[in-house]
């Protein structure tokens, strides 16, 4: 049996995005989609926002942007299309403080909604989540290395920080310790989930691709990364020593899929992908499909076979500039890398 299961970059449902749906049925933001999505075994994405009507907007010289959604429609939203998991290691969770972020961890909590990436304290913050996509087991460890004044404490709430540098030896046996506890969950699949790098980049820099492979050399079968609001290329790099990894799928940076952002008129943020990556029962990853998406109308919708020219056009000369070595081909409007 072979499992689809659908990741996404940035899900922000809070600013307009929140002001509409309160108006509007809370399925809107999936727009066309929500059958396509519902149909996926698994679909696991980076909530950018925290889920709450409480608490003050944090405010620094860094941090002008604010985002958070009523739970009360934004958790059903969620569930209506059976989101599976949330990475939570991001520069938004804690946008209006405490009070929101603990509602956002009760209100996740209280729809069954696993998460990773942020928590009470650094060991929660740090420590994997488990999902069961049928009688396939992934794991999930969730870090960042945005907002370091956020990193959670060994008695403060916060996220999940480090920053990426493969050569640091603190790095290491940070991110180390917490694939140790991801590993001894047995799963079939592991994935780690980065928040990382600089906003409206078409590309990692070397530093990002070093730690995405170094990862994979640690056994690591998918990195999930987003933060650039730009899609990025998708590379297979080597695995390492871990017999169980002989290869690893690194997405990035899977740009945005739903939120309410200023469009760049030539990086197109509001255009974007829905990664699925197609796992065999005992976790081999066999093929990615991108299929194409846009956002209007604050919601997310799918991009016809005849209109996804400039989708396709664009992965690969982003895959191609940075030297990635990824082929793809052509299936409708999708694109496909057999893994």
């Amino acid at each position: 049996m072979t499992y689809s299961l659908g990741f996404t970059g940035d899900v922000m449902l809070g600013r307009l995005v929140d002001d509409g749906q309160r108006r509007r049925d809370v399925a809107h933001v999936w727009g066309d989609l929500g059958e396509r999505l519902r149909a996926l075994d698994g679909l696991f994405v980076n909530l950018e926002c925290c889920l709450s009507t409480r608490g003050e907007p944090y405010t620094d010289t860094y941090h002008p942007f604010h985002f958070r959604a009523d739970p009360g429609w934004a958790v059903p939203a969620l569930a209506a299309v059976d989101v599976d998991w949330a990475s939570l290691a991001n520069n938004h969770v804690l946008d209006y403080g405490e009070e929101a972020f603990f509602d956002t961890l009760g209100a996740l909590d209280g729809a069954g909604i696993p998460h990773a990436g942020a928590g009470r304290n650094a060991g929660a913050a740090f420590d994997p989540a488990a999902v069961s996509v049928g009688d396939l087991d992934v794991a999930f460890v969730s870090i960042t290395d945005n907002v370091r004044e956020w990193a959670a404490g060994p008695d403060s709430p916060g996220v999940a920080h480090v920053r990426v540098d493969r050569d640091d030896p603190n790095v290491r046996g940070t991110v180390r310790a917490a694939l140790a506890d991801a590993r001894a969950l047995d799963p079939d699949l592991l994935v780690a989930s980065l928040h990382w790098g600089p906003n409206m980049t078409e590309g990692p820099d070397e530093a990002r691709r070093e730690f995405g492979r170094w990862l994979v050399a640690e056994g690591v079968d998918l990195v999930h990364g987003h933060s650039a609001h730009v899609f990025h290329g998708v590379e297979v790099a080597e695995g390492g020593s871990d017999p169980s990894s002989d290869s690893g799928l690194i997405l990035y940076d899977a740009g945005d899929f739903v939120d309410d952002y200023a469009v760049d008129r030539d990086l197109r943020n509001d255009r974007g992908f829905l990664f699925v990556v197609e796992v065999a029962e005992g976790g081999a990853i066999e093929r990615l499909r991108l299929e194409p998406t846009a956002i209007y109308d604050l919601a997310v919708h799918a991009v016809d076979e005849s209109d996804a020219g400039w989708w396709h056009e664009t992965l690969r000369e982003r895959t191609e500039r940075f030297a990635l070595g990824t082929e793809y081909e052509r299936d409708g409007a999708a694109l496909v890398l057999e893994v």
